[in-house]
């Protein structure tokens, strides 16, 4: 892994995306890896756009900032990208990956001419299907562990079921299909 990873995530309020980030930091964390998991906070309010972030390195992260050229982004909420600009200072070398049930080459025209790699995911599909209900942050948690692979997969699955049964162990019946979303989504986002 190169020395710092960043990922910047867009959702809305709501929707999970800082809770995916810290799940995400939790994860790294348990590999030994050094991390950072923060929101962005302003007005934030149910259905307002908010941002999060993770720094993930196998070495000391000593910048305490924003992030503001990340190497990969996580769109929540498809609807933001008509009014957020997603793609800002996204790496070309790095990837986006967006919840939504469109093809990567359908998404594409939509982001300001960005070069780098697409990914789509189902996410409300997954969710609802696996958790009767829209929580998309399981889905797209799973989704960019598989395409940044700044996780060892295995590692993840096992360190994200620890997790959620410390998270859930007054509701041990949602365990399962938190699992069953983490995991088919990895299967299923598309490049």
């Amino acid at each position: 892994m190169k020395e710092v990873v960043e990922i910047r995530w867009h959702g809305r309020g709501g929707q999970g995306a800082k809770t995916a980030s810290l799940l995400l930091a939790d994860s790294a964390f348990s590999t030994g890896k050094y991390v950072q998991g923060f929101p962005e906070y302003g007005p934030e309010r149910m259905g307002a756009p908010i941002t999060a972030y993770n720094r993930i390195s196998d070495e000391r992260v000593r910048v305490h900032s924003n992030i503001y050229e990340p190497e990969f982004v996580v769109v929540v909420d498809e609807t933001l990208l008509s009014s957020v600009d997603v793609t800002k200072g996204l790496q070309e070398k790095g990837a986006i990956v967006i919840n939504t049930p469109k093809s990567p080459d359908e998404i594409r025209p939509l982001l300001k001419g960005y070069k780098g790699g697409v990914y789509t995911c189902d996410a409300r599909k997954i969710s609802e299907e696996c958790l009767g209900k829209n929580f998309p942050n399981t889905p797209m948690l799973g989704a960019i562990v598989k395409i940044s692979g700044v996780l060892d997969e295995t590692q993840f699955i096992e360190s994200m079921e620890d997790s959620f049964k410390h998270k859930f162990a007054t509701k041990p019946e949602v365990l399962k299909g938190n699992m069953e979303a983490l995991v088919r989504s990895m299967k299923e986002v598309k490049k």
